[in-house]
């Protein structure tokens, strides 16, 4: 399993906060606009960032019609199913809850690992999977009652991160020789029209004009969740092996638990910080690794 460079490591601090601060901005945005019409207009919003970016760093956004049609088979599970369902699965439970049901991804991720590709667990990181399961497990114990009247959501976010750990196995081994920055560009592009004909057809009755502090969630979204992390995630998932991208971000719904508590006023209990522990150890497992050569 290959450890993490000290760019990696940065990345990985960027990508945590703003997708940790990211689930109560979406709980907020979702509470009056319909869900899947919230998560288009970021989307949508984020293309043009994407662009910019891309055009930066002097890369093409062009991609070859031989990998059109892989490019969608993976935007499909990695993007257009695996979004969906998260911004449902928000909108049924509190920003904490969903944050911590959606990253049990890593876990799916090296379940999808094992069946599909038949790749063996070494016992470190087998150590760091039970440690981040059990963190989970015990956030969620925290309020069973809230699980069990919003079990809908629960199935919908497990769902969620279901998807997106076996869409994170095809990302790193589905290898399409155009930029990260690309890829992501029309991933996000393909899987957000479709969503928007879900919206058309499902919530267009409940369709305005967003307030300006649900602008700003939006924008938030367009920017700095699909904009940057996403690109940042992409990259990192088709380079790092399941394990380590997957369990790498495991501080992600730590920083939504306790951001969920600041911005939404959502009290966090002894779990919380029992379940943060047991996450840092089991990110250890991969950013400390002992006697491993960092990367270039």
């Amino acid at each position: 399993m290959n450890s993490l460079s000290r760019k990696d490591i940065l990345l990985l601090i960027v990508l945590t906060l703003f997708w940790g601060l990211n689930w109560p901005v979406m709980k907020f945005g979702v509470t009056n606009i319909p869900p899947v019409t919230f998560r288009v207009m970021g989307m949508f919003c984020s293309l043009p960032v994407m662009w910019f970016f891309a055009r930066r760093m002097n890369e093409s956004i062009a991609v070859p019609k031989a990998y059109i049609l892989p490019l969608i088979r993976l935007a499909i599970p990695n993007i257009l199913i695996c979004q969906t369902m998260m911004i449902l699965g928000v909108k049924m439970l509190s920003s904490g809850r969903a944050a911590i049901l959606c990253y049990t991804m890593p876990v799916w991720a090296v379940i999808f690992s094992c069946l599909l590709f038949k790749e063996k667990l070494s016992r470190m990181a087998f150590f760091g999977i039970i440690c981040a399961a059990a963190g989970a497990l015990l956030l969620l114990s925290g309020d069973f009652s809230v699980l069990s009247s919003g079990s809908t959501g629960t199935c919908i976010a497990l769902g969620a991160a279901a998807i997106w750990g076996y869409g994170t196995v095809q990302l790193r081994r589905k290898q399409i020789p155009v930029p990260t920055s690309s890829l992501t560009f029309w991933m996000i592009a393909f899987s957000a029209t479709v969503m928007a004909l879900i919206a058309l057809i499902f919530e267009h009755p409940s369709w305005r004009m967003p307030e300006p502090l649900e602008w700003a969630a939006i924008l938030y979204n367009a920017i700095f969740v699909f904009g940057v992390a996403t690109t940042i995630w992409n990259k990192m998932a088709r380079t790092l092996p399941p394990v380590a991208s997957g369990l790498s971000i495991m501080m992600v719904p730590v920083v939504g638990v306790f951001s969920g508590a600041w911005i939404l006023s959502e009290t966090p209990h002894w779990q919380d910080y029992v379940a943060m522990l047991l996450i840092l150890v089991s990110m250890s497992t991969v950013l400390l690794k002992p006697g491993a050569s960092a990367r270039k």
